[in-house]
């Protein structure tokens, strides 16, 4: 128990800045959804950063690819939870969505190949394809383009926690 509390210990500390919560299947409803959630987003947690305009433009894209991905769950109840906090440089993004089992396990071996050394070879090897981009390849795509450190959290059953830390300050 003491090793968990070390580790907490050393973990920055990501002060709230905005939430928005709705239920999947509004959400699911129009694609223009992870659009409309992103830019507003963006825009409002951009307004203290150096360049305002520029870290707007990249959180929103980031932020896009990654709504887009929840935007693919095939559970269709439950609700969709957008927070995003931050510590210095790095904006956090925690998004919970509902999955089922098998999605759950696609996510956490995804965050796992994105983390490895390999990341950045298979990104490019995926991107030169004609195919549309996966879901795999938008993780991969976060953290090769946007620097972002990809993680996976426990949820209740049906439901999955992405964390994604974005650096874009520093960029």
């Amino acid at each position: 128990m003491g090793s968990v509390h070390h580790d907490l210990a050393r973990e920055p500390s990501f002060e709230p800045m905005i939430q928005i919560d709705m239920e999947i299947k509004a959400f699911v409803s129009a694609w223009r959804h992870c659009d409309y959630v992103s830019t507003y987003v963006a825009r409002m947690i951009s307004q203290n950063r150096s360049d305002s305009v520029r870290h707007s433009n990249l959180f929103s894209s980031a932020f896009n690819e990654l709504l887009e991905v929840a935007f693919r769950t095939r559970h269709a109840d439950g609700e969709l939870a957008c927070r995003v906090s931050r510590h210095g440089a790095t904006d956090r993004i925690e998004l919970t969505f509902p999955c089922v089992p098998e999605e759950r396990q696609f996510y956490e071996e995804a965050v796992a190949q994105v983390a490895g050394s390999e990341a950045r070879g298979r990104y490019l090897n995926s991107v030169s394809g004609d195919l549309a981009p996966s879901r795999e390849v938008v993780l991969l795509e976060l953290a090769v383009d946007y620097g972002a450190i990809l993680s996976v959290e426990e949820a209740d059953d049906n439901a999955i926690k992405l964390v994604v830390d974005l650096p874009l300050e520093g960029q």
